[in-house]
Parts: C-alpha cells; sequence; structure tokens
C-alpha cells in the first residue's frame, strides 16, 4: 500500500554543542517483532499494513488512549504553516498548518530529548534507517551498547522505526532526530534512555507531509497553543 495513505509515530534524538548524544530505545538487545492483534474503530489509522516489503505491526488498543491519537487542533502558536513544534514536556509534536490548525501527534522523550531546545532544520529523511550508537554512548555504557557498535540494520527490531528525520543546525548534525519506535508503549511517556520517538504509523505520516528543509521548533508550553481539539 502507499505509505502516503498511512500514519506514523515519530521519536528524535540529540546532540548540542559540545555534547554528542544519540538515539536508542534499546533495553540491551532488540525488541522482539511485535505482531499485534488490533480490532477497533482507529484500525484504519493504526492497523497493520505493508511498507516497503515490511509488515508494520497494528497498535494495541491499550496504547491508543484518547491523548495518544493524532488529530487537527486548533493553533494559537506564531509559527508558520508547515513548521514542526516539539514540546517534549507534554509529550506532543505539532505540524502547523494553514488556518489556524495544527496536526498533533504524541511523542514519547528520553532525557536527551528533554535537553534540547531550539531550532533546527530537517535535512535528511530515510525509511526504515539503520542506528550505530555514538562513541560517547559506547564509552558511557560499554555493556549496554558496545554490542551495538558495528550498527543496527533498518527493519522491525531497529530502535529508530519505520522512519527518521534528521535535524540540522548552523549546518551541523546535532544527532537529533525524529523517528519510529518498535515499542510504541513508550509513547506518551518519559524514559530513561532515547530523545523523541512517535508510533510508527505516525512517523510515516508525518514525513509524507513535510519536504526537507522543514524548520523544527523545540519549545515547552507549545501544548497550550493546541490544545482544543477541532
Amino acid at each position: 500500500m502507499n505509505s502516503k495513505s498511512r500514519g506514523a509515530f515519530v521519536a528524535i534524538a540529540l546532540s548540542s554543542g559540545l555534547l554528542v548524544s544519540g538515539c536508542s530505545s534499546f533495553d540491551g538487545a532488540p525488541s522482539r517483532i511485535l505482531g499485534y492483534a488490533f480490532n477497533g474503530s482507529l484500525s484504519g489509522t493504526y492497523g497493520s499494513f505493508e511498507d516497503n516489503g515490511r509488515i508494520v505491526p497494528a497498535i494495541p488498543a491499550s496504547v491508543l488512549m484518547d491523548r495518544n491519537v493524532r488529530r487537527e487542533v486548533l493553533w494559537t502558536g506564531k509559527e508558520k504553516p508547515g513548521t514542526i513544534v516539539v514540546d517534549p514536556e507534554n509529550h506532543y509534536l505539532f505540524l502547523v498548518e494553514e488556518g489556524g490548525i495544527a496536526r498533533r501527534y504524541a511523542i514519547g522523550v528520553g532525557k536527551e530529548g528533554f535537553a534540547f531546545s531550539g531550532t533546527t532544520t530537517v535535512k535528511r529523511k530515510a525509511d526504515w534507517p539503520g542506528w550505530t550508537p555514538t562513541d560517547n554512548m559506547i564509552r558511557r555504557d560499554p555493556d549496554r551498547y558496545g554490542q551495538f557498535a558495528g550498527g543496527v540494520p533498518g527493519g522491525l527490531n531497529n530502535p529508530l522505526g519505520a522512519r527518521a528525520l534528521y535535524l540540522y543546525r548552523g549546518g551541523r548534525d546535532t544527532h537529533f532526530r525524529i523517528h519510529g519506535t518498535n515499542e510504541p508503549h513508550t509513547v506518551g511517556r518519559s524514559m530513561s534512555s532515547g530523545c523523541i520517538r512517535m508510533m510508527n504509523q505516525d512517523v510515516i505520516d508525518l514525513e509524507d507531509r513535510v519536504p526537507i528543509g522543514t524548520r523544527v521548533i523545540v519549545r515547552r508550553g507549545a501544548y497550550e497553543d493546541g490544545a482544543a481539539t477541532v
């Protein structure tokens, strides 16, 4: 099926200036391929589907509480249409649209995501990206990350999920990513590791809507600008 008719989720990996980090939700070893059975009114949005030869699992009903389901909301912020606004504290990402509307997605956040703020630009996008821990991550926790030093290929077991948006600032890679996840239960929560992640269905939807060059602003309090459902 055409991925443009599907939705997906997001997450992000970080670096700033002197500190370089990386995005991961690994808990020591790659997560098993998730095989969810889903029955419900949201099956068309968050059900299972084929994408680039891979079967993306449906999101379990237990994750799809009201606040985690993507929706259009009224937008009162000053950002221009086409801008992505991330509010890590309230676990939301907004894509600002025309007419005072924004598309709101739930996100999961790690400690790196809370450490980042400011403006970046999407300079690269990838379908089913590979993931390699940074040298800093390996030095900090060799037992956890050393086994992945050679990298993890893209796929259902990869912590970056179905899509990744690579964020740059001043022409340099920040190592801050908006990406999917193979652990959808972490969406809407703050975890000990990782940055900002989305459900795969939502990150695919977002990636389809934003071009290279999209401005991404990370700021606290954005939720108040987009809390009212249309």
